[in-house]
């Protein structure tokens, strides 16, 4: 199938200030897939050439992107969106671990996973790092639903053993057994990876951690999230829980958790020694700007990591976040780095690599997806906003590409999400308006 659109995409990472994202765009673009595979891109009569009788999905006037790549989620708190007004701690008493608890239905977890797979594919979501839940067979569940659905997604069982509530608390052998069930099961089927997700240090004992260490050097090719420097109350805490550690990053490192493999989700309030021990690890951060301002954690730092040479990718982080739109988690990076103590003004280029490629990048997929270099797989979301909305005039009256990708990036959400694909399988159809006569 040939794809005719306005093509956009980037190349290369743009966490250093002296090699910036590479931005692409393609007015009259073609994309030639095959088996599910780029096949050629490039301006449309060429590879109209290059494959005369290739049938044609004329989208002129649409925008075609990469497949975005949330690189932090949480599979039970979709429940639990628009809950405002609380810090970290409180949020999560008092809106986020009750509906976690409820995870232990089998039947509601199972339904809460195939809304959540929905939302994320209908807004252009094509691949996912998702914190599933504390209990397996709801863990199983959100395997199940994506993979039915047809979607990306990296994801593991919760462990914790501490500071939570009793229902969600595990014990380090149950966790193990069960996440080594998981593995077995799902990871590297078809379009699933496995990742190992402690909540965070300051839910998770020493034995804990141990277990995460274990499941790593058995299982080479599984990832690794968890939360890191969120908030200041957090950090003193687990300051206090690990006496020996010389600051947060520290923990994980004393069980081998940082690494390539590896996303930290927010790092607000990281230390200058822990974002030079991040960078020599290779270790991933998750952004998250809307849940950083929600749960009023802070302004990420997001030039000190660049400089550092800190890979940073783009997470929504429902339900601290405010929901599922990659576009607009990239808009929020954006506003919050133009009022940040160290300023920084993030590019067009930028939003749309932080989206797509740097979240490939972090979950170790940068060879498979992220942009539409020859080979990889056709991820790809279409872009139509509504005719008549503002979005669509501002394009209208733009002829420069940059500031029409630029406002797709300000105006854009689910409403302009006309149909996604993961590898050209199709995950995601607007639908049909029947207007009355």
């Amino acid at each position: 199938v040939l794809i005719r659109a306005t093509i956009a995409d980037t190349s290369r990472s743009g966490d250093s200030t002296s090699n910036p994202a590479h931005l692409s765009i393609v007015e009259d673009g073609g994309l030639l897939i095959e088996d599910g595979r780029i096949a050629a891109r490039g301006v449309y009569s060429a590879i109209r050439d290059v494959a005369p009788h290739a049938p044609v999905t004329d989208w002129r006037g649409d925008w075609v992107l990469p497949g975005f790549v949330d690189t932090h989620v949480h599979l039970p708190q979709m429940p639990v969106l628009g809950r405002l007004g609380w810090s970290l701690l409180e949020w999560l008493e008092h809106a986020a671990l009750p509906e976690e608890a409820r995870m232990a239905d089998v039947a509601h977890a199972a339904a809460v996973a195939a809304r959540f797979v929905d939302a994320l594919a209908s807004h252009g979501t094509t691949t996912a790092s998702v914190f599933g839940a504390h209990f397996a067979p709801a863990v199983a569940s959100l395997f199940e639903a994506a993979d039915r659905a047809g979607i990306r997604v990296a994801a593991g069982l919760v462990v914790s053993d501490r500071r939570l509530r009793d229902d969600l608390h595990t014990s380090p052998q149950v966790a193990l057994r069960d996440c080594t069930d998981l593995i077995r099961r799902f990871h590297e089927r078809r379009r699933l990876l496995y990742s190992v997700t402690p909540r965070f240090a300051l839910s998770t004992s020493e034995a804990m951690l141990e277990v995460c260490q274990a499941l790593l050097s058995e299982y080479p090719t599984v990832r690794f999230q968890t939360h890191l420097n969120e908030q200041r109350a957090e950090i003193d805490e687990v300051a206090r829980l690990f006496p020996w550690s010389s600051d947060y990053l520290h923990v994980y490192e004393r069980y081998g958790l940082t690494g390539r493999r590896s996303i930290m989700a927010h790092d607000v309030h990281v230390t200058a020694s822990e974002l030079e021990r991040l960078a020599a690890s290779g270790t991933s951060v998750s952004h998250c700007p809307s849940s950083n301002g929600a749960l009023g954690s802070g302004i990420f730092p997001f030039r000190r990591h660049r400089l550092a040479g800190v890979h940073v990718a783009l997470g929504t982080d429902v339900g601290g976040g405010t929901g599922f739109g990659m576009m607009k988690e990239a808009l929020q990076a954006y506003l919050m780095q133009r009022v940040a103590d160290d300023p920084t003004v993030l590019s067009p280029a930028d939003l749309l690599y932080l989206s797509t490629l740097a979240g490939a990048e972090a979950l170790g997929l940068a060879d498979e997806i992220g942009n539409f270099e020859v080979g990889k797989a056709a991820d790809f979301v279409c872009l139509a906003p509504p005719a008549g909305g503002v979005l669509a005039q501002v394009l209208d009256e733009s002829d420069d590409l940059t500031h029409q990708l630029a406002a797709l990036f300000t105006l854009a959400g689910q409403e302009s999400v006309r149909e996604v694909r993961v590898a050209n399988d199709i995950v995601y159809q607007r639908p049909v308006r029947h207007d009355a006569a």
